[in-house]
């Protein structure tokens, strides 16, 4: 009995560590018109190929097919780098809350989505994954640090490590 216990041991120590983070809540609801439109990439943890991105620019428009046409434009390597333009393919994944989407990049893959903060006036919101691998901070308009200080502190409270996350550099709005 004494040796199963101290096999056991490192175990249950091991497991003890593993916390699993509480599932990421959405919003209760979005008003997907006005949601659309253009959204400035505040600061990020980034996928690879959003690394150094400046002038960020995320842009969603509803089809007639259903789905939500996304168009991230960012220039790449400096605020005077080359243009770059990705497309995906937005899905609405619980139509109750219109928050959870599936975001598909390459057919027939959708990627975790969640909209979990959307001021009232929807000015400002927060894009998280259940992995806490990636999030963004996007507001209509280019912040201020200060401004962006109060966010920062929200996406730690949904369980980030916000020392990976980067702020992308913008010009003034246009």
């Amino acid at each position: 009995m004494t040796l199963l216990r101290w096999t056991m041991l490192p175990l249950v120590l091991l497991s003890a560590g593993c916390q699993t983070p509480q599932p990421m809540a959405c919003v209760p609801y979005v008003d997907l018109d006005r949601f659309m439109g253009n959204w400035y990439v505040i600061a990020s943890i980034p996928t690879p190929f959003e690394r150094d991105a400046y002038n960020a620019i995320e842009r969603y428009t509803t089809t007639d097919d259903g789905y939500i046409a996304t168009e991230f434009t960012f220039n790449k390597g400096s605020l005077d780098g080359p243009v770059k333009i990705v497309h995906a393919k937005g899905f609405v994944l619980d139509s109750a809350s219109n928050a959870r989407w599936g975001m598909q990049f390459v057919w027939p893959i959708k990627s975790d989505y969640r909209i979990v903060y959307l001021d009232d006036d929807y000015t400002t919101t927060i894009i998280g994954r259940e992995k806490r691998d990636y999030v963004w901070l996007m507001s209509r308009a280019p912040m201020s640090d200060a401004q962006m200080q109060q966010y920062v502190e929200r996406i730690a409270e949904l369980g980030y490590d916000t020392t990976r996350l980067l702020r992308v550099p913008h010009r003034s709005a246009p």
